[in-house]
């Protein structure tokens, strides 16, 4: 009888089946299922609270350094600007100039001096150059101005040079680098601003993950169990609901402040701003054709091309125009219309001032600019440069406090997001393991 062949073994089961065997009993799947729903609900606190810390951050950094860098910049700008216009001003006076206005001259050079040294503090390395630029050559500048005080006080021509060439050097190296350094600031805030304004979506994903996650636990333990309920899944879920909302709630609600910021704020600072600089360089050109006496036409052709830019062709237009359009705000809206008027009686005046010069009673053109009636082109500019300087501390006020409504928003987010996190991880943990526990 042949030999019957020997009962062959099972072969053991592999790592993988050793893994996975688990899997094919109900305890094993409720262990899995929760694994994953507490690795889960760990990345989703974990990228929430890194989120809402980071964003805070974020905001902060508008108001504390990009939106204190911008005004510095500004700063910066408006006072070399009114540095140029109030040295050519003063020129207009024989000899000695008047004490308000080598006071302001001075206060515009120290002004400029402190915002440098902000922006110097703030700013990033690609604006090194221009500061440097500002940095040297402000001292050339004030050196020029000095030496051409000292000619006018004497009497002498030569002191119309000296001044010319100082508002060269302003115009063409000192203020083109300040006007670098508020774009640079400008842009750096715009970016910023961005950043914080971001919606978590790694986050939120995650949150929603975790969320389909524990719904579908609850299907698959309700079937498994007959049971309608279970408390801990329900509070897991209803925590983790309330975190993705104030998660998302509260970074969309920074952001609306944020724009508003903007919107109401910065980019009309931005506007009026670069009108007001543009009234002094038209004021600086006013007083250096008068200066220059019969050798100002170059003066006389930008002042009309400054003044264009200003307020447009008919005066209704231009940096005016725009700013006025953009207002959102009556104080605003008020502010920019009294500049717009002030800047056509400033046009009309001036044509006054061209009348006399052109006529060649030289005296009679510098009292219409800078003489004590209340109608010279002096008294228009002031009241012209009060009204923008006004507007733009009411928008640098409501980009402070919409930046700060903005930090507002997040306040508490963060100890929200730990508890909410814990409340998720609690729930889910009694929930799943006592039905586990029901099967030992």
């Amino acid at each position: 009888m042949p030999a019957q062949p020997a009962p062959s073994r099972p072969s053991p089961p592999g790592a993988l089946q050793r893994l996975t065997a688990p899997l094919h009993q109900t305890p094993g799947r409720l262990t899995a299922i929760l694994a994953t729903v507490v690795v889960l609900g760990l990345l989703t606190g974990l990228a929430a609270l890194v989120g809402v810390r980071q964003r805070a951050d974020l905001v902060h950094g508008v108001t504390a350094r990009s939106g204190e860098l911008l005004v510095a910049a500004q700063n910066l700008y408006r006072a070399l600007s009114d540095a140029d216009a109030t040295a050519a001003s003063a020129f207009l006076s024989n000899g000695l100039e008047p004490p308000v206005l080598r006071e302001r001259y001075q206060r515009d050079l120290a002004d400029a001096a402190a915002a440098l040294t902000v922006v110097s503090a703030a700013t990033d390395g690609r604006s090194v150059s221009a500061i440097a630029r500002i940095t040297a050559r402000l001292p050339v500048y004030s050196g020029l101005v000095e030496t051409a005080r000292s000619y006018n006080r004497q009497g002498l021509p030569l002191g119309v040079a000296y001044l010319q060439e100082a508002s060269g050097l302003m115009r063409d190296e000192l203020l083109p680098a300040a006007q670098e350094l508020y774009t640079a600031a400008s842009d750096e805030l715009d970016a910023a601003r961005d950043r914080a304004a971001g919606f978590p979506w790694i986050a939120t994903l995650l949150g929603l993950a975790t969320l389909a996650g524990l719904v579908l636990t609850q299907i698959y333990l309700m079937r498994r169990t007959n049971r309608l309920l279970n408390v801990g899944l329900l509070v897991s879920t209803g925590s983790l609901v309330l975190l993705v909302g104030w998660l998302a709630v509260s970074a969309i609600a920074a952001g609306g402040y944020l724009q508003a910021s903007r919107d109401d704020g910065s980019a009309q600072m931005n506007l009026l701003a670069e009108a007001r600089i543009a009234g002094l360089q038209a004021r600086a050109d006013e007083a250096l054709t008068l200066v220059a006496r019969g050798n100002g036409a170059a003066f006389e052709e930008n002042f009309g091309v400054v003044m264009e830019r200003l307020a447009g062709t008919d005066g209704n237009g231009g940096l005016l125009g725009q700013a006025r359009a953009a207002a959102s705000d009556q104080a605003t809206r008020q502010a920019v219309e009294t500049a717009i008027l002030k800047t056509q009686a400033w046009t009309v005046t001036h044509r006054q001032v061209r009348l006399h010069d052109e006529a060649g009673d030289y005296e009679k053109a510098v009292q219409t600019t800078v003489g004590s009636e209340g109608l010279t082109t002096a008294a228009i500019f002031t009241q012209l440069d009060e009204a923008l300087a006004q507007a733009i501390t009411h928008n640098g006020e409501r980009f402070e406090r919409e930046a700060a409504s903005a930090g507002r928003a997040l306040t508490g987010a963060d100890v929200g997001m730990v508890g909410l996190t814990l409340l998720v991880l609690v729930g889910a943990v009694l929930g799943i393991q006592r039905r586990i526990a029901e099967y030992r």
